[in-house]
């Protein structure tokens, strides 16, 4: 797409462009980390940023390119997604400390396993974070999580290779468990990792709804429902 670049003092523009930008970037995604997840995310971060008190520039900035690129789908390296999000907003002209606060985020936005403890030092991360994690639980992240191990090539459950709790980050990374020890390994783990009152409350009835569906997954496993 063509760069346009805008003064320091339009974030209006700058977030637009950077929406603009990554639902172009993202639209072919069928891993469950397409552009919709990133709307969500950026939707679910400006209502909980309001609720919180957060600089909302920061905030939708930080959600809009979180994924940027995912370690995930770069070879493992978690620097990619900051020196991505660094280099795009310097050449919108964005304030380097906007820049700074923005690229902070996304170094420590992914979860790194039940065993390794949050990083998010700044409210605006919390929010965004807790955002991203909402849009990992309940029916969408159920959805969402089968459609990665798909892409993957993930067995949906194996109940021969039990679920691990990661206590590195370079465990976790390494990880090719089913789709169904994920949940264990990450999924219902979120619930009592959000950092904000409102991130809390709306994980709660997501939390439940996982627990439901886990239990009617088995009974339908075990051939008794």
């Amino acid at each position: 797409m063509v760069l346009v670049v805008v003064p320091q003092a339009d974030i209006k523009a700058v977030i637009a462009q950077t929406a603009a930008h990554i639902r172009q970037q993202f639209a072919a995604d069928s891993s469950g980390h397409d552009w919709w997840h990133v709307y969500r995310v950026w939707q679910t971060a400006r209502t909980i940023g309001q609720q919180e008190g957060a600089d909302l520039d920061i905030v939708q900035l930080g959600a809009l390119l979180h994924d940027i690129a995912d370690w995930k789908f770069h070879d493992g390296d978690d620097s990619a997604g900051p020196d991505a999000a660094r280099q795009w907003l310097h050449d919108l002209h964005v304030a380097p400390a906007l820049i700074d606060a923005v690229v902070g985020i996304v170094a420590h936005i992914s979860y790194k396993g039940a065993g390794v403890p949050d990083a998010m030092p700044t409210l605006e991360g919390r929010v965004v974070q807790d955002a991203d994690r909402l849009d990992a639980m309940g029916a969408v992240g159920i959805g969402r999580a089968f459609a990665y191990g798909g892409v993957r090539g993930r067995l949906m459950y194996d109940p021969d290779a039990p679920p691990q709790l990661h206590e590195s980050f370079a465990a976790y990374k390494a990880s090719t468990g089913s789709t169904i020890n994920h949940f264990y390994e990450k999924l219902l783990l979120l619930r009592d990792r959000m950092h904000t009152a409102t991130g809390r409350r709306l994980a709660e009835q997501r939390h439940v709804f996982m627990e439901a569906y886990l239990a009617q997954f088995f009974a339908e496993w075990d051939g008794t429902l």
